[in-house]
């Protein structure tokens, strides 16, 4: 293929009808001009100007070319706008995966104060447990994502930024009222219907390594896929349920629910951004990774 250099400078003497200004145009010689034009014709095998008092005019086989070689100048210059335009984020997508959690008690509000300030950046979010958002990206399918501890991926090229600090509780209703006062030993819940999420959660994963590392496995009676489910079967007394605190404050508020306290709490865990290292975030992402750590 001809060389690049020489359709960007037969594209300006062209346009400006002259070798004379696309020189001046180029900050070249004007020999140097003349002499790459020779080695774009003598490269297509046909003549590309004519050479007249007032500068130069295409031969119909120069306007064949002129014709494409602008088309193709034209994307290039369309191409830097739109990179200007990620750039200014005033285009661009930004895709993230996020966990119920995460997004209920973290992101929302971040998500709301991005979107005013970069209405154009299209916000596309997929809602997946910690292990499937990790997944995701780790497959490229996302830019970032919102999970919580414990990240059971091989941790390698994986960042993870602490954000939040959260805490996993049992919760009950009048049925269990006698632990309202008095402290639920390990050997009390398994003998009563508890209320868990799915084992493929982050949530169940910490809280089972907990427990098995004090000897005890759970048995739960329902295992559901969230966690507002778990507050709403634990408010008709099914069972005993354990969630994150956040997801019963209203239920306490309100004497729905009260908090079963264990001989030793479950350890607090983080909510935490997930990247890539390595892998370079687009404008828009990084807008955002600024946003929420700082």
């Amino acid at each position: 293929m001809t060389n690049f250099e020489h359709y960007r400078i037969f594209f300006h003497v062209a346009r400006l009808g002259s070798i004379t200004r696309a020189a001046e145009s180029l900050c070249v010689s004007q020999p140097a001009v003349s002499q790459t034009i020779r080695l774009l014709e003598q490269a297509i095998g046909c003549p590309l100007l004519i050479r007249n008092a007032r500068g130069v005019t295409l031969t119909p086989e120069g306007e064949v070319l002129f014709a494409h070689v602008s088309r193709g100048f034209g994307h290039f210059a369309e191409a830097e706008e739109k990179v200007r335009e990620l750039l200014s984020l005033a285009s661009g997508t930004l895709r993230i995966g996020a966990s119920d959690m995460a997004l209920r008690f973290f992101l929302l509000p971040h998500l709301e104060i991005f979107n005013r300030a970069f209405p154009d950046v299209r916000i596309h979010i997929t809602n997946r447990p910690t292990p499937e958002t990790l997944r995701m990206l780790s497959d490229g399918e996302i830019d970032l994502g919102f999970v919580s501890e414990p990240v059971s991926v091989p941790a390698e090229g994986l960042a993870l930024v602490p954000l939040l600090r959260i805490e996993d509780v049992f919760v009950a209703g009048d049925r269990f009222v006698g632990f309202r006062e008095s402290c639920a030993t390990w050997m009390d819940l398994t003998e009563r219907p508890l209320i868990l999420l799915e084992p493929k959660t982050s949530t169940r994963a910490h809280l089972d390594a907990f427990l098995l590392s004090r000897g005890v496995s759970l048995e739960p009676e329902f295992e559901l896929a969230s966690s507002d489910l778990i507050v709403q079967f634990a408010e008709r007394n099914l069972g005993i349920g354990c969630v994150v605190r956040g997801y019963a404050e209203e239920s306490f508020r309100t004497g729905k629910l009260f908090e079963v306290k264990t001989q030793e709490p479950v350890p607090a865990r983080n909510l935490c951004l997930a990247t890539l290292n390595g892998i370079p975030l687009s404008p828009s992402a990084r807008k955002l990774v600024e946003q929420v750590t700082g």
